[in-house]
């Protein structure tokens, strides 16, 4: 049987890959080069690798600590990031064991780095509602004040925006959609004042619950949940905001936990 076209090109094209490959086997190993970080080791690929059987995790641990992995680098030099507010490695809560099935080194084919984004349903389940085990609180006013876990406002798949539900303490609605100092001056969200508005005198709000026989009176959001003046009683009873409700402490009083609106 006589070679056919077909036949004779691939031959040439095995051929050209064998010589290719004698003359400098790594191309044909190598998927690219290595990170910037692993130039160091580029020619010992058994470093990394295990003849195989791939990249075992025992082989990366060695120089990558899961404990400090993003802390500071294989020889210990401290990780500088943005905001500083990563505290402990996320790394030993990881359930997936095997670090290739996140990371990628060589660049390959496409000349490109790919590997898996983190998300916080990779932890193991009891490192997901344990936010102080990797991240450092914010210290500025607003979550000074805030007592409850980091849930109440914020989701495991993003930081920002924020669910703060304002309306479980006040409505914001009308007029009341103003911005947060109006209410919350000095960015204290912890605090809230009602006399940030013109009308809101504090002789003149004083006066006029006197007149009611209402003594009781600094805690504006007690009885007026929906900032309505014909809404009264405690826990905003008597107009819109019928109901039991947890009072806010205010009026110019201590406040619950401020909100990022």
């Amino acid at each position: 049987m006589r070679p056919t076209p077909i036949h004779l090109a691939v031959a040439a094209g095995l051929g050209a890959i064998l010589a290719w490959g004698v003359r400098d086997p790594r191309a044909l190993l190598e998927p690219g080069p290595l990170a910037p970080g692993h130039a160091k080791i580029a020619q010992d690929c058994l470093a990394c690798h295990r003849l195989g059987r791939g990249v075992p995790a025992q082989r990366c641990v060695r120089c990558h600590r899961r404990e400090t992995i993003g802390l500071v680098t294989s020889e210990g030099a401290p990780i500088t990031r943005a905001g500083g507010t990563l505290v402990g490695s996320f790394h030993v809560a990881i359930r997936e064991r095997e670090c290739v099935a996140c990371h990628t080194d060589h660049e390959g084919a496409a000349g490109g780095r790919s590997g898996r984004r983190f998300s916080h349903d990779m932890l193991e389940p009891a490192a997901r509602d344990s936010c102080g085990a990797c991240h450092r609180a914010p210290a500025d006013a607003l979550h000074r004040g805030v007592t409850s876990g980091c849930a109440t406002c914020h989701s495991g798949e993003r930081w920002t925006p924020a669910t703060f539900a304002h309306a479980r303490w006040f409505v914001l609605e009308g007029d009341h959609q103003a911005p947060c100092a109006t209410c919350h001056p000095g960015g204290a969200f912890q605090r809230y004042t009602c006399y940030g508005c013109h009308e809101h005198a504090p002789a003149r709000i004083r006066g006029k619950h006197l007149e009611e026989g209402i003594r009781a009176f600094e805690d504006c959001v007690r009885c007026h949940r929906s900032g309505s003046e014909h809404e009264g009683g405690e826990g905003g009873r008597g107009g819109r905001g019928n109901g039991e409700h947890e009072g806010g402490r205010g009026g110019d009083q201590r406040g619950r936990e401020g909100d990022d609106d």
